[in-house]
This record gives C-alpha cells, structure tokens and sequence, in this order.
C-alpha cells in the first residue's frame, strides 16, 4: 500500500514537472546562457582587434589587385584569340590572296602578337612570317582535326620564356589549307603595379610563366637591392605552387554565400616578417565573364599572383583589456539582472504554486507565506483569505484578520523594465559611445596606393577596349572594296556583331552619310552626315550618352565602318570589388558612365573629386598622372583619379576615371573594433529584449490577470471558471484556484443544506 502511493506520488511529481518546462523557468535560463555567451564572444572578439601587424584590408586589398590582373589577361587572352579567328574568317569570305598580304594586313591592324606566321598544312612549308621566329616544330599538323586541334596551347622556349600560340584556319576553293599562327607572350596589359609590387602568371602547377615588377639584372645596382630581388624571386616561386594549389578548388567552396564580386578562386596569403616588413600575396584564377562559362582562355589553367612587401605597424592597438573588461562588467551585470528575476519574480511564483496546491489539497492548518511585491503579494493575500473561507471561519472572524488588499508599488512590469535597465546599461554605451572611429583614423598608405594603382588600371582598360573596338572595325574596313555586294556587307556585319558583344549597332556609312548596309539596332547617325574624322565620338542621345567609332573603309571611297557601343558594356568595365564608387568623365568632368547609378552629363558632385579630376590632369613632365587623395571631412573617404593618357583611337577623348570609398567600409583595425563594439551592444539588446519579453508575454501578463481572478474569488465571485492558458507554474496557481473555487461551492452548499435540515427540525419541534 505504502509503495504504490509512492509510486503515485513520483508519477505526480513528474507530470509537475514536465508541466513547467515552458514556465518562468526557460526565459532566465536562456537570458544566462546569452548572457555567458555574448561575453565569452565579447572577450575573444573585442581583444582579438588589432593583433595582426596587418590589417585585413591591406590582404583584401591585394586580393582585389590579383582579381584585376586576372581579369585583364584573360580579357587580353581571348581578344587575341578572337581577333585572329575573325579575321581568318573574314579573308576566307574573300578572294584568296598571298600569305605575305595576310600578315601584312594583320601587322597593320593589330600590333599585340609577338610574331606571326602562315604554313602549308599538308607540306609544313612555311610561306610568310613575321616578327619573331616561332617554334613551328612544337606543331602537330596531324592533330589540327581534332576537337581541340586549334586550342590555343602554351609553349616554353629555349631561353625559358613561354609563348601562347593561337591558330586559326585560311581556306579559299581550289587553293591548299592553310595554318595562321599567332605567337603572344603572357604579359599583363596596362597594369599598374606601383613602385614595389610584383605580379605573375603561373601555370596549373605552379610555375611561373612568366613575372613583371621585378628588376632585372641591368636595373640591379647595389647589393641590397639584389638581395631583395632574389628574395621576391623565391617568395613568388614558393607562394606561385601554394596559389596554384589553391586555384583548383570550386569558386562556390571559397567564397561565403551571397559573396558576389570575383567569380573565380581568389584569395590572399600572408608570408613571413623581414626587417619589419611583412610579405603579403593575392592571387587569382582566370575565370570567365559568366558564372559557370569558360573561355579559350580559362581553359589553360593559369592563376595571377601578386605580391608585395608591406610596413608592419609594430605598434597596432591591441583590445584585448578592453575586451575583458567588457566581458567581466557584462558578467557582473547580468549576474545582478538575473538573480533579481530569481529572488523577486521567480521565487515568489513558484512558493504561490506550492501554497496554492497545498490549498487545493486539504493542507489548512497553517498560514500562507506571502511575497512581499507586486501580483504575488496579491495573489497570496487573496490565498490566505480563501484557507479562512475554507476553515468556515464567520465574516467577523475573516474580517479581523484580513490584511486589506495588497496594491505594490513594484510589480512584475517594474522588474522586468529594472531588468532591461541594467542590461541597457551595457549595451547602449557600446552602440552609441565608446570605440567610435573618428576623423584621426590611420588609412594604411598601402591601400590608398592601391587605390591609386586600380583606377589606372581600370582606365588603361577602358582605353584598350575603346582601341580594341576600332581595331576590329579597322579590320572589318580594310577587307571591304567596290565588289563587295550589300549582302555579303551585312554577312560580315552581323558575323562581327555576334562575335563581339561591345556593339549594339554596326554598319557602312557612305560618304554622302546614306547606309550601305548594317547589322544590329537602327544606326543613330545624323542622316545626310558622311563619317567623322574622329576615330571615337562621344554624343548625347537623349539621356544616354552614345559612343560611336569610325573606321575608314579604303576601298570604298570616302566610306567608314561605324560601331554603336552599348553604354552598358562601358559600365561593365567599371564594376570591381573594393574600389567603390567608380565614373568615368569626360573633359568637362561630366559623367559618362559608372558602376553604379548615376546621372549621365552631370558633373561630379564633389568639390574635391573635382578638384582631383583637373589636378590629375595637370600635365606633369611628359603628360598627366594619376593621382590620390585622402579626403577628410564628413567622414574619411580615398579617392582616386587617372586619366586615360594612353595612344591609341581613344585618346583623344580626354577622359577619366575616378574612384572614391569610404575609408569605414574597409577592414581597417579602429574601423573593426567600433563596428564589433556596436555589434556587441546590438546583440546585449537583442538579447535583454528577446527573453524579457518572452518572460512579460508567457509569465508577466498572466500573472497580473491571475492576480485579479485571485482576488475577484476571495471577494465571493463564486460563478467565474478559472481555466490555465498555459502549463506552467501561472497555470499551476489557476488550477489550485479552481479546485478551491469548487471546494467553497461544495462547502456553500453543505452550508445551505445544514441551514435547512436545522429550520425544519425546528419547525416540528414547535408543532409537537
């Protein structure tokens, strides 16, 4: 008998229990463990700011120089590779002509191959060359059918250096087949590198193909520069495998989702400290213009690195006291915060669910405890009325003992606010106060020279693709003559259209300005009006500014071949990671394109980007340099700003590119150390409002409306059904209420009966 009452009472305790997982109990708990948490986090991030000699941006930013430097080979790549294909094509709609006349007219068109050549390919006999001797015997003719038989491949001299040859078919009726060779070298086009940095191209097993930056043999003049030189010659060769290595992994498995930016594998690598300077290397895979899409060029497997010796801030802050301190004051106020919830609301409400089930239970004899504050006290107060309702005590009785109600002053809200007080102040110096980053923050001279160095870049490859775009008209031009038919106009028209997506127009113009044949959207040249003499035109077409190139057609008496570019592909040149707000102006500093949006012919909006457009164009020597600043004012912001000085059809267009971003965007240590402060503050907050309210909405409110029920049945409302919204220790108390309240209607009714059972014994009693 003894046992199974035990047994019943475990199984009671349990379902108890597992009844108030989801009370009071859950929203402390999860406020500690946050609390633990954030300062654990706080310590370790806080303090870890600053411990590195170099900042992640001056990594991020090499990163980004390799990410250029891949783009452009691999831009400069397939251009090449295109460019002798297309022009293959177009002697072969023509009639046959001589070798010599091929390379002749490939020579004046384009001067970016290193030598040329044209062979038989059933004999091998050699039939015209040009520029340096190509290794012909690395050839196999008998190949050439294959799927890849015209694959560019990449050959190694005998003096070391290495050559990417290019093929491309000649073949007229009735004449024998023809191999057009193009020999090129893996150098990079238009990159600036500055004064200390060295690039390379390395293969897919990391040997270099081929390195510039560093001096020669000639430029050595003392033996500190010798050892330095041969120093960034190991450096490259060890980190060109490490780079190589790394490149052959999946683009997805290197980036974080939603990463955008580079569409290759890129990183950077941080080499060993030397006479306190710190090597630091990028590097970076050619990749495709499309996710997903491969090129002729993408398809050799080769990989950029650049490398560069920065300065080492010996005297980088380190946070890591500050960090600790935060943490510890995190500690010792949530300590406070948690163990006032503890004392003041927990308790209380767990002792009014053993009191309140007591009750229910028969338990009488002794007194109820009651909290001292707010919606317990009351709810106690109302308890200990109900046992002297149950004890049949009389009003009189009740009444000398009735404390009254209990209206505190500090209620459950109160604490909970007092609560979020204490974790608000923690939280709200770190998000509005300390650690701010203000105008004095130290910009690594690195990136603002890397700043520098990008945006000439990336204006050395506007004008290349603005020259590149004409030579193709160029080409186009100087294979048109009096008997090409309008047909065969337009044949080879659309055949460069589609090979070249910089157009969104092309087409013949006559001297008289009438169009002898076109490809693509509607020409937006002026009718009437012959070409212009100008290689490169810059018009407002509405609100777009249109570029258009003109090509002369010689055989066509006075006629061009005219190229409409999208507006769009210029932009597209423009859109790098880490370089921020890019435009490209023309010679009265208004806007022409950008990577962003922006008002096309409007002038910049910046008095000082201005002001750093016409000083970078102030003629310096032989021409005007690119130049940088550091702008201080509503914030701290490295603007850029390089001329497009190169020769060329573009040249005369007098353009610019400018760049500018804010200096807090970037990984800089005081900039890293506000932001993880903030971030600190932000989630304490987050915290603090999270399991506080969840402790108002699941504990608080219904305690209050407990509260009033509980008083509401010690008054003698007898009639209201007390039901629990949720299986805690607040719906615990409602139950007990209940089961009290149908004790004392029980009790009410025995009373009543026992009333009526005396009246009638009386009455009789009086009859008799």
């Amino acid at each position: 008998m003894s046992a199974s009452r035990t047994k019943r009472q475990h199984k009671v305790r349990r379902r108890a229990d597992m009844s108030l997982l989801g009370g009071i109990r859950p929203p402390i708990a999860a406020l500690s463990a946050l609390l633990l948490a954030l300062a654990a986090l706080t310590a370790f991030h806080l303090g870890s700011v600053g411990k590195d000699s170099v900042p992640e941006a001056v990594r991020t930013s090499q990163q980004h120089f390799a990410e250029d430097g891949s783009i452009a080979l691999r831009a400069s790549l397939d251009e090449s590779i295109t460019d002798l294909s297309r022009t293959a094509n177009l002697f072969n709609a023509g009639a046959p002509v001589s070798a010599d006349t091929v390379l002749d007219k490939l020579g004046n068109v384009y001067q970016k191959w290193r030598g040329t050549a044209v062979i038989e390919i059933k004999s091998g006999r050699l039939e015209a060359q040009r520029g340096e001797n190509l290794p012909l015997t690395a050839i196999d003719r008998t190949k050439l059918n294959d799927e890849d038989g015209l694959a560019p491949r990449m050959v190694r001299l005998e003096n070391g250096e290495t050559r990417l040859l290019t093929f491309a078919v000649l073949s007229w009726p009735g004449q024998p087949q023809k191999l057009l060779i193009a020999s090129s070298s893996l150098k990079f086009p238009g990159i600036s590198l500055g004064k200390f940095r060295a690039i390379a191209v390395t293969d897919s097993s990391g040997q270099i193909l081929s390195s510039d930056g560093l001096a020669n043999d000639e430029q050595i003049q003392s033996d500190e520069v010798k050892e330095d030189t041969e120093r960034a010659r190991n450096q490259l060769k060890k980190y060109a495998k490490t780079a190589a290595k790394k490149s052959k992994a999946h683009p997805l498995t290197t980036k974080e989702p939603g990463g955008g930016g580079f569409l290759g594998v890129s990183g950077s690598l941080l080499g060993p400290s030397h006479n306190g300077e710190r090597t630091v290397v990028g590097y970076a895979s050619l990749t495709g213009p499309e996710a997903g899409k491969g090129t002729d060029a993408t398809a050799l497997g080769l990989t950029v690195i650049s490398l560069l010796n920065v300065t080492e801030d010996e005297g980088a802050a380190n946070n890591r006291f500050f960090g600790i301190v935060a943490a510890g004051a995190l500690l010792v106020i949530g300590f406070l915060a948690i163990a006032l919830l503890i004392g003041t609301v927990q308790r209380p409400l767990l002792q009014l669910f053993l009191e309140s089930r007591r009750l229910s239970r028969g338990d009488l004899k002794r007194p109820v405890t009651r909290p001292k504050y707010g919606e317990a006290a009351r709810i106690g107060t109302a308890l200990e009325r109900l046992r002297r309702q149950l004890l049949g005590e009389s009003s009189e009785e009740q009444a000398a003992h009735d404390p009254g109600r209990v209206r505190g002053r500090i209620g459950a809200r109160s604490l909970l606010a007092l609560c979020g007080a204490l974790l608000l102040l923690w939280s709200a110096p770190l998000v509005l106060l300390l650690n701010r980053a203000g105008e004095s923050v130290a910009v690594p001279q690195t990136i603002i020279h890397d700043q520098l160095d990008r945006t000439d870049t990336m204006a050395d490859r506007v004008r290349r693709a603005l020259n590149e775009g004409h030579a193709d008209l160029t080409s186009v031009g100087s294979l048109l003559g009096e008997g090409t038919t309008p047909a065969d106009m337009t044949a080879v028209l659309e055949r460069t259209l589609t090979q070249h997506g910089r157009y969104q127009s092309v087409y013949v113009l006559r001297a008289d300005g009438t169009i002898a044949a076109k490809a693509g959207a509607a020409p937006r040249h002026p009718r009437g009006k012959g070409p212009s003499a100008e290689p490169v035109v810059l018009t407002e077409s509405g609100n777009e500014p249109l570029i258009t190139e003109y090509a002369a057609a010689p055989g066509l008496k006075g006629a061009a071949v005219v190229g409409e570019l999208r507006i769009d592909f210029l932009n597209s040149l423009l859109k790098r990671p880490g370089l921020g707000e890019v435009r490209v102006v023309d010679g009265q500093q208004r806007v022409i394109g950008g990577n962003n949006g922006y008002l096309a012919f409007k002038p910049l909006q910046n008095d000082d980007l201005r002001a750093l457009v016409t000083g970078a164009n102030q003629k310096v020597g032989k021409g005007p340099r690119p130049s940088s600043v550091l702008l201080r004012g509503d914030g701290i912001t490295i603007a850029a700003a390089a001329p497009m000085s190169g020769g060329g059809a573009a040249k005369p267009l007098n353009w610019t590119v400018v760049s500018w971003q804010p200096a807090k965007g970037l990984a800089i240590p005081e900039y890293s150390l506000q932001n993880r402060t903030v971030l600190a503050g932000l989630l304490g907050l987050t915290a603090a409002v999270a399991c506080l309210g969840w402790l108002h909405i699941i504990v608080v409110r219904a305690l209050r409306e407990l509260a009033q029920r509980a008083e509401a049945l010690a008054d003698g409302d007898r009639r209201t059904v007390l039901f629990p919204r949720h299986h805690d220790e607040v719906g615990a108390v409602t139950r007990s209420l209940e089961v009290i309240r149908q004790q004392l209607q029980e009790l009410r009714k025995r009373e009543a009966n026992g009333t009526t059972d005396r009246s009638g014994r009386a009455a009789q009693a009086g009859r008799n």
